[in-house]
């Protein structure tokens, strides 16, 4: 007797079974309850018994397999290799990997049973389904790569971002739509930029042109909302030598074919006229032009990206906008979400404009964490371009170093807007009505009054004080 051996009980205590068929049956019905399929040769390497989940996982039935010697079944291909045949030549338990023909995926272990004159008896192969195991591996690591993948996009998206100073992408809402467009931006797809106005269109579209392969050629911004109606086609266009009355005598080239290898950008492209959507339709498809009193086309190759703050279905349903040009428009459209809805840009857009205004007029304004909570909390209709406004207007207005609550009052509307006895109220009055509030807040937020002060980035004897004093003027609620 060898260790690490199985050998054939000497004497089965199997004093509760009554009798050998009732051991059999038992048994047997252990057996088949396995969720591991089970195979059982002799001594021979002959099968002489298989359960239900080896059947289902290998695609072979009992009928298949019984009776007929391990070595005729690789033979004949029935069965790809066999752990049986390698456990009786070594003597040892087998494990393999094997792939059925039902395409499942197995590990197989192979256990050789010896009597005890340690010849072995039978070999019993266990047959663990390891497919749904594969496949959640194999998903996991594909999760696992375009996360992967996704992160260094973003790593990439950042470091471009600093060297454009004037792009902030703090938020995952902004970053996500600028890994999507810089896929976009590689290739000379039409691409249709929406969002509410000033919520930084523009700056999207020429993220996209900086880093496409016109990068090098011209860049043209055109706001299409701002070009007189008479002047529109010409501006965009052009025009040929007696085109109309005060023209220039050698024509002039058109917006178009000053972007030509390059991109045009069109802003507002929904104030553009039906004729004017018209001949953009014909330059979008054709890749052509005709200038205005001209007859001869002209060829451009242009990259163009639009934007609108309107919606265009809605427009295109009214009547003021062309169907066919508004699905030529949106071969790639682009939703930028407004401010109120990536707020995690917020702190940093407003340090931006206070540090420019510092280099520019050698000041050194900063700005306290309460300013930085009532910004968080004002719902910018404008967006970033009234943040912006916003804080130049507090840079003015601040007599102290530190740019405090009290420089925001000109937020259009208000933060907090007074009215009925509030309007009546003193300036100090509403700065402590609003700075209650913020504190308020937090209080009833977080859990204690020292995560309170860290939230507000506060010193908590400060906030402490701050709160007390509240208290007593009944401005308070918690």
């Amino acid at each position: 007797m060898k260790r690490n051996r199985v050998y054939l009980p000497e004497q089965p205590n199997l004093q509760r079974l009554p009798d050998d068929e009732y051991i059999i049956k038992r048994l047997l019905s252990i057996l088949e309850s396995s969720f591991d399929g089970i195979f059982v040769t002799d001594s021979k390497a002959v099968p002489t018994w298989v359960n239900r989940s080896y059947e289902v996982i290998s695609g072979l039935t009992a009928a298949d397999v019984v009776g007929v010697p391990m070595e005729k079944l690789v033979e004949t291909g029935i069965v790809s290799q066999s752990a049986t045949l390698m456990a009786m030549e070594s003597g040892s338990p087998i494990t393999i990997e094997q792939t059925f023909r039902t395409g499942r995926r197995a590990v197989v272990t192979s256990t050789p049973i010896f009597d005890w004159d340690d010849n072995i008896a039978m070999v019993v192969t266990n047959v663990r389904d390891i497919s749904e195991l594969t496949a959640l591996q194999e998903t996991l690591e594909k999760h696992r790569k375009i996360n992967e993948r996704y992160e260094t996009e973003i790593s990439v998206i950042r470091q471009q971002l600093l060297r454009s100073p004037e792009f902030v992408a703090e938020d995952p809402a902004i970053l996500d739509i600028l890994r999507i467009v810089g896929r976009a931006a590689l290739l000379d797809t039409v691409v249709l930029v929406q969002g509410e106005t000033g919520v930084g269109k523009e700056r999207i579209a020429a993220y996209i042109h900086q880093h496409s392969p016109r990068n090098q050629k011209n860049y043209i911004r055109v706001n299409c909302g701002a070009i007189p109606e008479n002047l529109a086609e010409s501006e965009l266009f052009g025009y040929d030598r007696g085109a109309f009355t005060g023209a220039n005598r050698e024509g002039k080239l058109g917006l178009f074919e000053v972007a030509d290898g390059g991109t045009i950008f069109l802003d507002e492209v929904g104030e553009l006229s039906l004729n004017l959507q018209t001949k953009l339709l014909r330059v979008l498809q054709e890749k052509e032009l005709t200038r205005v009193g001209g007859s001869k086309p002209i060829k451009v190759n242009v990259r163009v990206i639009a934007a609108t703050n309107r919606d265009l279905k809605t427009a295109v349903e009214e009547g003021t906008f062309r169907e066919d040009l508004f699905y030529r428009l949106s071969v790639f459209p682009v939703y930028v979400p407004p401010l109120r809805e990536r707020k995690l840009d917020i702190p940093k857009l407003a340090s931006n404009v206070i540090r420019e205004l510092n280099q520019t007029y050698g000041k050194q304004k900063t700005i306290s964490p309460a300013t930085i909570a009532a910004l968080l909390q004002y719902p910018w209709p404008g967006n970033v371009r009234e943040l912006r406004n916003v804080m130049e207007r507090a840079f003015i207005m601040s007599d102290e170093t530190e740019i405090t609550p009290n420089d925001l009052t000109l937020i259009r509307g208000g933060i907090d807007t007074p009215t009925g006895s509030d309007a009546k109220s003193t300036f100090q009055e509403q700065v402590d009505r609003f700075e209650a509030q913020v504190i308020s807040r937090a209080l009833r937020q977080e859990n204690g009054l020292r995560a309170a002060a860290r939230s507000l980035d506060m010193d908590p004897a400060t906030l402490l004080r701050k709160k007390k004093k509240y208290q007593e003027k009944q401005l308070l609620q918690l």
